[in-house]
């Protein structure tokens, strides 16, 4: 696919790219966002704000890094300023009745609890959510999540090791939270 999509950009048929691009990558895009935000509405918004970017950008993109890692960074950028114009936002507390009430229609009709993964791997801290997702959401390599998140190749090793550990030990806290009887 990216190989077609370089085609219509060498012939700067900038708006077949862009479909095409757009169908391949809208996904991964939101995955990653919602990875690096945690929070679906202002991963939606911020995916939808990185395709503006591309968009915008196209025309000078020079093919000097692979189409997926030009993508990823934007998104990576994109997520980074969110975040910031985020930081000074009050955070939402589980002792909110509309906070709790949303908390508990995550549950099974059989009272057991849904073991939503994405949403434990959006409590993870930024950096293992990072690599985990591009890991293993994404099938990206150790040299591509090196590349794309600019670290070194033994940090995203330790990071993803690390992020197994702390999913791992949320899935069980998950599990025996619901198994716990009321």
């Amino acid at each position: 696919m990216e190989e077609q999509i370089r085609r219509h950009l060498d012939k700067k048929r900038y708006s077949e790219a862009f479909e095409l691009l757009l169908s391949e990558y809208q996904n991964k895009v939101f995955r990653l966002a919602y990875a690096m935000l945690g929070n679906r509405a202002l991963a939606e918004e911020t995916a939808q704000e990185v395709f503006i970017r591309i968009w915008r950008a196209l025309a000078g993109y020079r093919g000097q890094a692979a189409l997926s890692t030009w993508i990823y960074a934007i998104a990576r950028n994109a997520c980074l300023t969110t975040r910031r114009r985020q930081a000074g936002l009050p955070a939402f507390s589980l002792d909110e009745p509309h906070v709790r009430r949303a908390v508990e229609t995550r549950h099974c009709s059989a009272g057991r609890a849904e073991t939503d993964l994405v949403s434990l791997i959006a409590q993870l801290p930024e950096n293992y959510r990072q690599v985990l997702t591009l890991f293993y959401l994404e099938d990206r390599s150790y040299q591509e999540v090196s590349q794309l998140l600019d670290l070194p190749m033994g940090t995203v090793k330790t990071y993803l090791h690390r992020a197994r550990k702390e999913l791992a030990a949320a899935i069980q806290r998950s599990w025996a939270n619901a198994l716990r009887p009321v």
